[in-house]
Formats: C-alpha cells, sequence, structure tokens
C-alpha cells in the first residue's frame, strides 16, 4: 500500500523527527490520563457504600480490583505491547477478527459515548452550583457545561503531551482534599456519628447494586489504547501503565472509604452526588464561618469532570482517525494538525456530537453503559485469544501468564460479572424503553450501518495485513 511505502522514501532524519512527534506520552502522564478515563477520582462511589455498608462496599471495592481490572488490564498489556497501533482496541479486533468484527467494535465504542460522555459537562455543572447557585438559573448550567466540551476540545488540539500534563496535575490537585480526609480520620475516631444518628447503615442498592455501580466506576480501561502511536515506547509503558493505574484507582476509592468508617459517620449519608462535600464539611467544620474542606471537594468534583471528559476525547477522537485510514470512514476523519499532529477534524465533529448531547440529561445510565462497554470488551478478549492461537510468533513484550489456558481464563470472570450486571440491571429505562432493550437495538443498528455502507460503497475497506501494524509503528 501506498501509505505503508512513503516513509521508506523519506530521509532518516524525518523519519526520526516524525516519531517524536508521534510518541510524546510518558509513563505518569499515561497513568493520570488513564485514571481519568476510568475512574476521575473517589467521585461517583457513594451509592456503593450508601447500599452495601461500609463492610461489604469496601470489600467490593477491593475485590473487583482482582475479579475485573487485572484481567482486562492484562489484556491490554499483551495486545497493547504486540500491536500498538492507533485506534487501539479497534485496530486489535479488526486484526484478529477481521473489517466487519472491527467496525463493530468501534461502533460499540462511539455510540456509548454520546450517551457517556454528556455525564461529565453535568457533573461539572452540579458541582459548579454548589459554589455559585447562579449557575442553576435559566440557560447558565448549559452554558457552563459548554464552556467543558469546548475548552477540552482546545487542550486536545493543543496536543496529547497537552492532555497528559493536564491530567496530571488535575490528579494531584483533586487528590488533596481526600488526602486531607485520611490524615484528619485519626483525629476524629468515632467522634462524628452522633450528627448523623438517625441514618440507617446499608439501605439503598443493595449489595449487587453495589457490585453493579462499582463496575461502572471500574471500567474504561481499554480507552488508554487507542493512543498507542503517540506513547513513548509503547511496548514497554503500556503493562506497566495499566497496572498502575489499577493500583491508583483502588486506592482512591478504598482509603477515603476506610478513614470516614473510623470517624462514626454511616454509610446511609452517601446517597448521591454531593456527600462527599456534606462528609467533608462535618470533618473539617468551619474557619471563620467558611467550611474550607468542603470547598476543596466541590472544587475536586469540578476538576474531576473536567478531566475524564477532556482524557476521554483524547481516546474516543482516535476511532475516527483509525477509521480514516482503513477506509472504514471518510479521508476527511484522517487528517492531522502539522504543529501538534492532533486529529483536529475528528476532535471538532466528536465534540460536536457531545455538545448537542448536553440538553438530554443522560446521567448513571449504567444498564447501557455496561451492556455497550460489555460487549465491545469480549470482543478483544476473544481477539485475545484469536491472535494467540493464529499468531504465536506475534512479539509479544508483555504476555498474560498461563499460556493459552491463562488467556482463555483471563476473560472468565468478566464475562462473568458482566452478565450478573445485565441481569441485575434490567428495569432501567431509556427514551421509554426498557435498557437492555435499547443497548440491543444499538448493537444491531451497528450491524445495519456496516452492510448499508457497503452496499451504497461508503465504505471503502482496505483488507486487513498481518504486518500492517509492525510496519505503521516503524515509521
Amino acid at each position: 500500500m501506498s501509505s505503508l511505502s512513503l516513509p521508506a522514501q523519506l530521509p532518516a532524519s524525518s523519519i526520526t523527527a516524525t516519531k517524536k512527534r508521534l510518541a510524546k506520552l510518558t509513563l505518569w502522564p499515561l497513568v493520570a490520563a488513564t485514571f481519568f478515563m476510568v475512574s476521575g477520582g473517589t467521585y461517583g462511589t457513594e451509592e456503593i457504600i450508601h447500599g452495601a455498608g461500609y463492610g461489604r462496599g469496601i470489600l467490593i471495592l477491593l475485590f473487583l480490583p482482582v475479579l475485573w481490572c487485572l484481567p482486562t488490564a492484562f489484556m491490554i498489556g499483551e495486545l497493547s505491547s504486540a500491536l500498538p497501533a492507533e485506534g487501539g482496541y479497534y485496530a486489535w479486533v479488526r486484526r484478529g477478527l477481521g473489517n466487519f468484527w472491527g467496525f463493530q467494535e468501534a461502533w460499540l465504542s462511539l455510540a456509548a459515548s454520546i450517551f457517556d460522555m454528556a455525564i461529565y459537562p453535568t457533573l461539572f455543572v452540579f458541582y459548579l452550583k454548589q459554589m455559585s447557585p447562579w449557575f442553576g438559573e435559566g440557560n447558565h448550567a448549559f452554558y457552563a457545561g459548554l464552556f467543558v466540551v469546548i475548552s477540552c476540545a482546545a487542550l486536545n488540539l493543543a496536543g496529547i503531551r497537552v492532555v497528559g500534563i493536564t491530567s496530571l496535575w488535575l490528579f494531584f490537585l483533586l487528590s488533596v482534599p481526600f488526602a486531607l480526609i485520611v490524615v484528619l480520620a485519626p483525629f476524629k475516631l468515632n467522634a462524628l456519628g452522633s450528627a448523623h444518628a438517625a441514618a440507617m447503615e446499608g439501605t439503598g442498592l443493595g449489595l449487587l447494586g453495589g457490585v453493579l455501580v462499582a463496575m461502572w466506576n471500574y471500567m474504561g480501561w481499554d480507552n488508554a489504547s487507542t493512543i498507542a502511536q503517540e506513547v513513548e515506547r509503547p511496548q514497554r509503558t503500556y503493562p506497566r501503565a495499566m497496572i498502575a493505574a489499577v493500583v491508583l484507582v483502588a486506592m482512591t476509592y478504598v482509603l477515603p472509604f476506610v478513614a470516614v468508617y473510623l470517624t462514626g459517620i454511616p454509610a446511609s449519608v452517601f446517597g448521591g452526588d454531593g456527600s462527599w462535600a456534606t462528609v467533608a464539611g462535618a470533618m473539617g467544620g468551619k474557619i471563620l464561618g467558611f467550611e474550607w474542606l468542603r470547598f476543596l471537594i466541590v472544587l475536586g468534583g469540578m476538576m474531576s469532570a473536567f478531566g475524564m471528559f477532556n482524557a476521554l476525547v483524547m481516546s474516543y477522537s482516535r476511532l475516527p482517525l483509525a477509521m480514516a485510514r482503513d477506509g472504514m470512514l471518510p479521508k476527511v476523519f484522517g487528517k492531522r494538525s502539522t504543529r501538534t499532529q492532533a486529529p483536529w477534524v475528528a476532535i471538532l465533529v466528536c465534540a460536536t456530537c457531545w455538545a448537542l448531547c448536553l440538553g438530554l440529561g443522560f446521567k448513571r445510565l449504567v444498564t447501557l453503559d455496561i451492556m455497550l462497554y460489555g460487549a465491545s470488551l469480549m470482543l478483544e478478549f476473544v481477539t485475545l485469544v484469536v491472535l494467540r492461537i493464529r499468531e504465536p510468533e506475534l512479539k509479544r513484550e508483555f504476555r498474560v501468564p498461563g499460556g493459552l489456558a491463562g488467556v482463555i481464563t483471563c476473560g472468565i470472570f468478566p464475562l462473568l460479572l458482566l452478565s450478573l450486571a445485565i441481569v441485575e440491571s434490567g428495569q432501567e429505562a431509556v427514551l421509554g424503553m426498557n435498557g437492555l432493550v435499547f443497548g440491543v437495538l444499538i448493537i444491531v443498528l451497528g450491524v445495519l450501518v456496516y452492510l448499508v455502507t457497503g452496499l451504497l460503497k461508503i465504505r471503502k475497506t482496505k483488507p486487513v495485513v498481518a504486518g500492517e501494524i509492525e510496519e505503521l509503528e516503524a515509521v
């Protein structure tokens, strides 16, 4: 293919310069970006403790990383190190299972993003209104959400390194108030329970509901894979980044809850978004009439929502870029900025679609998120097995331990958890219909879009070539 032969005609110095432009994200900025793609901090975990109580809730948050996150991190570590291609999981599935399934992988992710990305500007505005009720009047909330979309698009247009460094700083800043909660807890042992004595522990979602919400809070590990060609030494960096991010996310979830438990505050206080602000107000008290720790928690909530949206713009925008290269989408989506190498067309189109969804009010559509994400994740685990069988000679800097049996076993617990979550969450409604039915319709629509674009010759898909990813990475 001409796109593969062209770099061979360039001088060696030009090839070196190209690699430096494309491989800008180092280990810790990648860890921070992954942190925001998956978690965004302790926010969003309140209902787990409210529903399951401290004991079971903390156990859920500790065991899910082992049963859900580590297998996924292992899978991503192997496939990222073997196939460090732009588009990440889309490129893996296309390589292992062919064009049809590669298209479905990208479709599921982009379709889910339409609903998922509306959540984060909404959360940003939620915390902003706690600082200034003015943003709850008129259209002020919409414009504040639009500010998040435009700002994150601008940061992404500035380049991947800007996004990575921004994520790193946001991680440190939003971690400060929770670190203060952990530090203050030993000085307030059992001192704050009386203020909430009427509250009852363990009400709300229940154990299975807690597992469902925890899974939602631990989703998105594969999002970091889409930027592989813009990461320094991806074969080595990805496995390390995935393991470090799993540990980091688990710690940010568990430690603050353990600290609050020591103060005697009952679990039912955590009734939803904003609960951490209430807890922080009780723990930090007032200085000159100002609830300083509550203010920091609210400010951290805004940074968390902003950081998640910012990192996910970076991730999702690489899918149209990779698909355009393969003929799945018009070539215009493959355009990059000559200065920053950012896929500016993909970023602007995606940001526009997400901005149009701000008024939909979709929030915590756990059923839909888990169903669409789960379907795409299962395709990735199948790809892992298929590539082990079909291409055993493929160079893998990191391998899932245990040989083929270990690879197959790796996907069992995530599959069981996904099945449990989908069955348990079948009560939710989306646009007036059952959430599971709505999710199935989206999946079926992806098949129809693939067939129709083929018949109309809109899709001009290139054949899958076994060595194309390695050749592109060598450029």
